[in-house]
């Protein structure tokens, strides 16, 4: 999957991405309830618009993402100074209030997570093939403290083991993310797209001891 995932960018092949920030975002962040100042994490970033956006509101980001092709083209596109450094066997560039860290998502754990605040997914669970995406959910879970909230965007399509983006419908978030998570559908799903897929937006929160 890494393999792929590093060879999609080499070529170019990276039709997940947008030129603006996601419109789910836009509208639906807001209802988080978030301080200014909140972290934030977004996993599988990329290059994403979206980091900007969330900076924008006064919320740093932490971004992960495997393709260094794909940090330094976000940094490229940027217009503030980049500092680089070393963290924890990632390979890390701060810019204004945005921090990539490249390297692999699974191996970024609690003890770097510390001062995270709340996550946004509109990318990784929809990029990873059926059998990751019970690791990732239950990696995302240890992350957090219990009350940290998030914003995840799923899609559904016809080809449903094609992607990616592969298509996870509610009933799989449900079962990955409600033993550890609080589920809300915000949004959804709504009407297909031009490549048929049809989005859904949900808040999470990550539950207590007790559920």
């Amino acid at each position: 999957m890494q393999i792929d995932w590093l060879r999609r960018w080499r070529e170019g092949r990276i039709g997940f991405h947008r030129d603006a920030p996601h419109a789910a975002l836009v509208d639906h962040w807001p209802r988080l309830g978030l301080a200014a100042g909140a972290k934030v994490l977004v996993p599988l970033c990329g290059k994403s618009h979206d980091m900007r956006w969330l900076a924008a509101q006064a919320y740093p980001v932490l971004g992960v993402e495997l393709s260094p092709l794909a940090v330094d083209q976000f940094i490229g596109e940027g217009a503030l100074p980049a500092l680089r450094y070393a963290q924890a066997g990632f390979s890390c560039v701060r810019q204004g209030r945005i921090e990539l860290w490249c390297g692999d998502f699974f191996r970024f754990h609690v003890e770097q997570a510390a001062e995270l605040a709340a996550f946004y997914d509109r990318a990784a669970l929809i990029a990873l093939p059926r059998a990751s995406r019970q690791r990732y959910a239950h990696h995302l879970a240890q992350l957090f403290l219990p009350g940290t909230q998030g914003l995840l965007v799923t899609l559904t399509h016809a080809n449903g083991e094609r992607g990616p983006p592969y298509s996870v419908d509610a009933e799989e978030v449900e079962r990955l993310l409600g033993p550890n998570f609080a589920l809300q559908r915000l949004a959804g799903p709504g009407e297909p797209d031009a490549k048929g897929a049809c989005e859904t937006v949900w808040h999470l929160m990550r539950r207590g001891p007790c559920g």
